[in-house]
């Protein structure tokens, strides 16, 4: 039986792999067919909308990461680190690009992971900021 952890990870997962397709003119056929619908996704993730999530403060949403379990929490900043980084493409939002930043930079931090194309975005995010 999935736990809701299990199905809160596997949410996130599938969202930051639609969303890195998206930031990569990539997507699937059936993500261009399927609007991704963020408030719904956040809900289910965050128990609130998109609106209500991106108008917090990056310390009040590392504070909500950091109530997840320490494993998982890599799998959030990942998550978080590509849908500001998508929206801010989108909007040509500063406080999106810089949340964005501060997501992956925290990603690289608690994965231990060298990945390049995160590394190349928060270069791109720093001179445009």
């Amino acid at each position: 039986m999935i736990t809701d952890k299990e199905f809160t990870l596997r949410l996130i997962r599938q969202l930051t792999q639609a969303l890195e397709k998206l930031i990569l003119d990539k997507p699937e056929e059936s993500l261009m067919q399927k609007e991704l619908d963020f408030d719904t996704l956040m809900r289910d993730i965050f128990k609130m909308n998109f609106t209500q999530v991106s108008s917090m403060t990056k310390e009040e949403m590392i504070a909500l990461v950091n109530e997840r379990q320490e494993r998982d929490r890599k799998d959030y900043y990942e998550m978080l680190g590509n849908l500001f980084y998508f929206k801010s493409r989108q909007d040509h939002n500063k406080d999106f690009q810089d949340k964005a930043k501060t997501f992956y930079e925290l990603y690289l931090q608690t994965s231990g992971i060298f990945a390049l194309p995160i590394i190349n975005r928060i270069n791109e995010l720093k001179k445009s900021t």
